[in-house]
């Protein structure tokens, strides 16, 4: 591939990816809190594409909440002189608010234990419930020990039943199974059914994204304040809820997607100045003011579904939203019941299929890394195709209402942009030494070339200088190598030098480097090495030529001698040329002298003075 010159053919692209899909399929599959960590990140994912679509939500104008923010706290304990304010005080504003016909009244309020001393209030809102069909408040579960707190029993009215035809969900997880109940006063419990839990469960990081659509005390099922809210307002009333195979609660057309533990991912609208929620808004202080005045008719409240709840801090119902961290539990609800009307829940894919998305843009990116030979280019590709994938993410949300992962994606994207980045590492290494291996070794022999022989001669002379060590050259020549090729042909000759260099090679030292001189002339420098070693080393690879037999072909076998001649730094020689050219005499001496052995111009000389002598 371009100037790397990839050979990348389909068994290494297969291998590749089977590399990158087992190390995906064993992040993904067998480190759980790997998967934990990573799916609160998910959440935090999920939270930020809620914040860039929940300004183009819009709100139903058929939902208005009357709030107990710190201004009716502060003024209504002042004109009531005590907290909480008589119930009959909400008796009389379920009164006044029926004249103008609304749809539903929802209390996101425990109405617990009597009020001493003011049994008429209690009594007033009980018949308010007596005689108000639509008129709806809260309970609320929890696992309270059974010695603080009795269970009470419920009656049946409150309960439903549900059929699930759904493998995947668990009602059977601790965040919906309760095992005591925190009872409201026993004549609402016995004037209507029109009673539902509030419960609300965070996740890790204490955000609220989910909706207990149901929760279990002992083991019978009660539906959240919500959902009966709604039902109500749609004129639906259920005995039994059905679960589909594809974990969707059915409200005849509406579908609510449920996830692994039953509850309803919320879509999420953009909260305002003065708005739980995004939803229109009022005051209970100013509710009751207008009452007072005779001015309610001012506000518009005919066909609505109003919650009534809790917002001053100091009443502790405040909870943290992907759009929101002041949420109160009353915005929660009306949150629910916008996306109900809406029928807009999230559905959030499983990991199998964010697997099979996360593969997918691996592949896209393996492709595009393999193919790209800029790094610039390819780190420009990766990155553009991660935000463009964020993009559609996003834009997936917010039209289909489908929250697709992007954590796992990503991660995965990382770490084959990583692991495709060591590959193509590792195969311009590979190519590197190969040009490398080609620009410096002889083809036929395998001992590295005349070009390399000079650089390395240079530096080993030029560091014997500057360290006052000691360097040596052994130049070889075989004997009658002519004679092989004249005798035998060519390709005998070309036997003959393979094998002479094996041998070379199998009798010097890894640091030692053995050459091709040229022709049928080979060499060996070895650094750090004085003449009489390196004297003893050429006398070695003499010996092992002479006695091996040579094949020249399948039948034919020959003796090889060779001749050889030895130079040392700075002992013969002061430069490189010095050296070959003190070897190459002593190679011409050994030649002179029979062949087959190490010339040697030192013991020539002693030999001579011997002869002058006895003469």
């Amino acid at each position: 591939m371009g100037s790397l010159n990839f050979n990348f053919n389909k068994k290494n692209l297969i291998i590749c990816s089977i590399f990158i899909f087992f190390i995906m399929f064993f992040i993904v599959f067998n480190f759980s809190n790997i998967i934990s960590f990573f799916d609160i990140i998910e959440n935090k994912t999920f939270d930020l594409r809620q914040n860039i679509i929940a300004p183009y939500k819009k709100v139903s104008n058929n939902i208005i909440i009357i709030t107990i923010d710190d201004k009716s706290y502060e003024g209504l304990t002042q004109k009531f002189g005590q907290w909480p304010v008589p119930r009959g005080v909400y008796a009389r504003l379920v009164n006044e608010l029926q004249k103008q016909n609304p749809k539903v009244i929802t209390f996101d309020l425990m109405f617990v234990n009597p009020m001493r001393y003011m049994k008429e209030n209690d009594v007033a809102l009980i018949n308010a419930f007596k005689t108000n069909k639509n008129l709806y408040t809260a309970i609320n579960f929890d696992n309270q020990d059974r010695r603080a707190r009795k269970p009470v029993e419920l009656p049946e009215k409150l309960m439903t039943s549900v059929v699930s035809s759904s493998k995947n969900i668990n009602f059977q997880n601790d965040k919906i199974n309760f095992s005591n109940c925190r009872s409201i006063l026993p004549g609402i419990i016995n004037a209507t059914s029109n009673i539902g839990h509030v419960n609300m469960t965070r996740s890790d990081d204490g955000i609220v994204r989910t909706f207990p659509v149901f929760v279990k005390y002992r083991d019978d099922f009660y539906p959240h304040l919500g959902l009966k809210t709604v039902n109500a307002y749609l004129n639906q009333q259920y005995q039994i809820y059905n679960i589909d195979k594809k974990s969707n609660l059915l409200l005849q057309d509406i579908k609510i997607p449920l996830d692994n533990e039953g509850f309803a991912i919320l879509n999420w609208y953009e909260s305002q100045n003065g708005k739980i929620g995004g939803f229109n808004t009022y005051s209970l202080f100013d509710i009751i003011e207008a009452m007072e005045q005779n001015t309610l008719n001012e506000f518009d409240f005919k066909d609505k579904i109003i919650l009534i709840g809790t917002s001053a801090s100091s009443l502790y119902d405040i909870k943290s939203a992907p759009t929101d961290k002041f949420l109160p539990g009353v915005g929660l609800i009306a949150t629910f019941i916008n996306n109900v009307l809406d029928n807009n829940f999230i559905l959030k894919i499983s990991i199998q299929t964010n697997f099979i998305i996360s593969t997918i843009l691996s592949a896209f990116i393996a492709f595009g890394l393999l193919y790209i030979n800029s790094t610039l280019l390819s780190v420009a590709f990766a990155i553009s195709l991660a935000i463009a994938y964020i993009i559609i993410a996003t834009i997936v949300m917010h039209y289909l209402n489908i929250w697709i992962g992007i954590i796992l994606p990503l991660l995965m994207m990382t770490i084959t942009f990583i692991i495709i980045y060591i590959y193509k590492y590792l195969l311009k290494a590979k190519d590197l030494e190969y040009t490398y291996k080609l620009a410096t070794t002889d083809a036929m022999t395998g001992l590295y070339n005349h070009r390399y022989f000079q650089e390395q001669m240079f530096l080993s002379v030029e560091t014997a200088k500057r360290y006052e060590g000691v360097t040596s050259l052994i130049l070889i020549d075989i004997d009658f190598f002519k004679k092989f090729n004249d005798t035998y042909g060519h390709q005998a000759g070309d036997a003959v030098l393979k094998q002479v260099a094996q041998v070379i090679k199998q009798n010097i030292r890894t640091t030692d480097i053995p050459c091709r001189y040229g022709g049928e002339e080979m060499s060996v420098i070895l650094s750090n090495t004085n003449y009489e070693k390196a004297l003893l080393t050429a006398q070695k690879i003499c010996d092992a030529v002479s006695t091996k037999q040579f094949k020249l072909n399948n039948v034919v076998t020959v003796n090889v001698t060779i001749s050889l001649g030895v130079a040392s730094f700075p002992k013969d020689a002061k430069s490189v040329e010095d050296m070959i050219e003190a070897a190459d005499k002593n190679l011409y001496l050994a030649k002179e002298n029979g062949r087959n052995q190490v010339g040697n111009f030192a013991k020539q000389n002693n030999k001579n003075d011997n002869i002058d002598n006895n003469q």
